[in-house]
């Protein structure tokens, strides 16, 4: 039973971005599993809908903050499209401008709205060139769970139980090809080139994984210019295959939840492989794990971290955004027989 019989209906807010999205995940479930009277709605972009399919006694409701819910009025199309729900709280697990607003609207009509703790000032402590104070902060996970501690419903993170393993579709299963080689995910981009591993140095990792033979290694990422760069890269090695550009999210997530690895930059499929209990390898550039984005349960070791005795500014922002002169080749600090011995370390080889 959970820790309240009184039934609520509590709307989630978590538009953006995808890694956001996706550390909701162990905070809802544990939520869910604790309390089994809640029932959640989360409001998000359409592209995340797949993100919540696995989750009981949650729906979905998306959010068109280009058309439909654009602007002030907008938002007050949203919050009319919402209030019928019957909300007896809101949990804004993004606090930003179009989620204080809808805050707002549901506070006038009684309904409490309680919102994420983003600890600017921490944060920018952490980032400070001149006034740094060098020390892990809490997690972003801690940070959801708090919200709903102060809506009444305290959770112990860490108890939650990873998704289940998703059955591969027959589009996913013909590109793939079953075998019995262990398959490696990885992921080489991310949001900002501060956060990236050289492309040429990550090709080392993948010649030396392909020339094993033991391995079939699937490429991810997303936009045109990095769906070439893929494909180029699979071109060249037999044990190599490119997903970028031929699955939608939803097969792209059955095909992690199948992984035996992701490796990942501090980046979404990070935390969308996470969340199916599939070990996690990152690899972090001018961002830090102190900041709080560390994929959830992973052990620590298997972050790999630029050189901070050469590059003492890192962390140099939270998102990778920032990165000051010189700072580009923080992450060639990483070696690349590094990364191959902490995959198979992993992988237990």
């Amino acid at each position: 039973m959970g820790k309240k019989a009184k039934k609520a209906h509590i709307l989630v807010i978590r538009l953006s971005a995808m890694g956001d999205v996706a550390m909701t995940i162990p905070v809802l479930k544990q939520v869910l599993a604790d309390y089994p009277e809640i029932h959640l709605t989360v409001l998000t972009k359409k592209l995340f809908v797949p993100i919540f399919s696995d989750l009981d006694r949650v729906t979905v409701y998306v959010a068109d903050v280009k058309k439909r819910h654009k602007g002030m009025m907008g938002l007050w199309r949203l919050y009319k499209e919402l209030k019928p729900n019957g909300f007896s709280a809101v949990a804004d697990l993004h606090n930003v401008l179009r989620s204080k607003v809808l805050c707002k609207y549901f506070g006038l009509s009684g309904v409490n709205c309680e919102q994420l703790d983003k600890g600017r000032k921490e944060k920018k402590a952490l980032t400070s060139a001149k006034a740094k104070v060098f020390q892990q902060l809490k997690s972003t996970h801690q940070r959801y769970a708090e919200v709903f501690a102060q809506l009444g419903y305290p959770v112990k993170l860490g108890d939650a139980a990873p998704l289940q393993r998703k059955q591969l579709s027959d589009h996913v299963l013909e590109l793939v090809q079953q075998d019995g080689k262990k398959w490696i995910g990885i992921a080489p981009f991310a949001a900002h080139e501060g956060k990236m591993y050289p492309i040429s140095l990550m090709e080392t990792v993948i010649n030396t994984l392909n020339n094993t033979e033991k391995y079939k290694i699937l490429l991810f990422g997303g936009g045109t210019k990095e769906v070439e760069q893929l494909e180029e890269i699979s071109g060249k090695y037999d044990q190599v295959l490119n997903m970028a550009g031929k699955l939608n999210f939803s097969q792209e997530l059955e095909l992690i939840s199948n992984l035996d690895i992701m490796v990942s930059m501090d980046s979404g499929n990070a935390h969308l492989a996470t969340n199916f209990g599939i070990p996690v390898v990152t690899l972090w550039g001018v961002t830090h794990p102190f900041a709080g984005f560390y994929p959830y349960n992973q052990p620590a070791e298997n972050a790999l971290l630029a050189d901070r005795n050469v590059f003492p500014l890192i962390p140099t922002s939270i998102y990778g955004n920032k990165m000051p002169e010189g700072y580009e080749a923080a992450m060639t600090t990483i070696d690349p027989s590094a990364v191959e011995a902490k995959i198979l370390n992993v992988l237990g080889a």
